[in-house]
């Protein structure tokens, strides 16, 4: 059984810092200079632990370095490095090390990354062998990937012991990181990739929510975290990104960071699209609540387009603090599949495992399962 295994070293790093992606060597330099560090090598070596119950049978093909080889050695594997040097991170040796593995006969490819990532191996292999992501970027709008990495091992794993494991078509979805950096998000379907069908496993393609009376059901909720607001004066409201959180920005009257994280007090504007760092300064030695969507289809609350919310700002803040808000429709297109966390932190995500409520308009709240991952 031969496995391929390319890790990003770099995707992610975006995140916590506020700056929504490390597209290009200016934006991954500034991620550095606010602190970012690498976390898609240990999402990396999470997925390949689920492998070792067949590593004597399995051979791994990797690049050299942090792009597979130290993840591979340091979890137990024996790997083959198919390229000499190190420091490999750019869009082409993603995509010389695809091609490389396809010409070696792997049998599947284990990636990590984001939905950059996922373009470079779609671009050198298109759909010649099955792929499976482990989810590690900031933008994570492709349907390749798993829900979580534990998740895309436990998929790997099967695909090797299930000679008959159906595969799929899954869509290579990507936006503009400049234009996501100034609220816009620009969606283009580049693609598919084939991977191996475990639904339960395989996150779904992010979607919007519907029409009809959402308009009505986001600002009810809207007013309904204003009078909140008017109640706890002192308290900071920490707002996280996207399209239903966004009202309570307009009907206060204060400027949104439509895909950023924004921090509210005594209905004043203290801070626009912080970073991570930037939260925990704020809110320290003060009470804070986070106010965070769902994103339609896919049902995540924490760990996609919201890393600056890290798990050591939920921790801070605390669960009883965190005010879920989605119009019943964003739920209903969860088709019953519960609410998902993704920090990176194990104690975090569990704290989340049970139910939790939503507000779904001004009077109606729901109560729905969240799962930690």
């Amino acid at each position: 059984m031969k496995l391929g295994f390319i890790v990003n070293p770099i995707a992610g790093m975006g995140g916590r810092v506020g700056l929504k992606g490390t597209d290009g060597l200016e934006v991954l330099e500034k991620a550095r200079s606010l602190g970012a560090v690498p976390e898609s090598p240990n999402k990396a070596k999470k997925a390949l632990e689920v492998l070792l119950s067949i590593k004597d049978r399995l051979e791994i093909y990797t690049y050299p370095g942090s792009m597979g080889e130290e993840e591979a050695l340091e979890v137990g594997f024996k790997p083959i490095v198919l390229e000499d040097g190190k420091d490999k991170f750019y869009p082409k040796d993603t995509e010389e090390a695809a091609k490389k593995m396809v010409e070696k006969g792997v049998d599947l490819i284990l990636f990590a990354g984001g939905d950059g990532t996922a373009r470079n191996i779609y671009s050198a292999i298109g759909t010649k062998v099955p792929v499976v992501g482990i989810p590690a970027g900031v933008k994570i709008h492709s349907g390749v990937y798993a829900n979580h990495p534990k998740a895309a091992g436990e998929i790997a794993l099967k695909y090797f012991q299930d000679d008959h494991m159906e595969t799929i078509e899954a869509e290579v979805m990507d936006i503009d990181e400049d234009a996501f950096r100034e609220g816009i998000v620009t969606a283009r379907l580049y693609g598919y990739m084939r991977i191996p069908l475990e639904p339960q496993l395989i996150q779904t393609t992010k979607s919007g929510g519907g029409l009809g009376s959402e308009e009505e059901a986001l600002n009810g909720i809207a007013d309904r975290i204003i009078e909140e607001m008017e109640e706890e004066p002192d308290t900071f409201f920490i707002i996280g990104s996207g399209t239903s959180t966004r009202p309570i920005m307009e009907n206060l009257g204060l400027p949104n960071t439509l895909l950023g994280i924004d921090i509210v007090k005594g209905k004043e504007l203290i801070a626009s699209d912080v970073n991570e760092r930037q939260i925990l300064d704020i809110i320290e030695g003060h009470k804070a609540k986070i106010v965070v969507t769902v994103i339609g289809g896919q049902g995540y609350i924490f760990g996609r387009g919201n890393q600056q919310i890290s798990a050591e700002v939920i921790k801070r803040v605390g669960k009883e603090n965190i005010r879920i808000v989605a119009p019943k429709n964003k739920i209903l297109s969860l088709e019953g599949r519960p609410l998902l966390v993704d920090t990176g932190n194990e104690e975090v995500n569990s704290m989340f495992n049970g139910y939790m409520k939503v507000l779904n308009t001004y009077y109606s709240e729901s109560i729905e399962k969240v799962e930690g991952l």
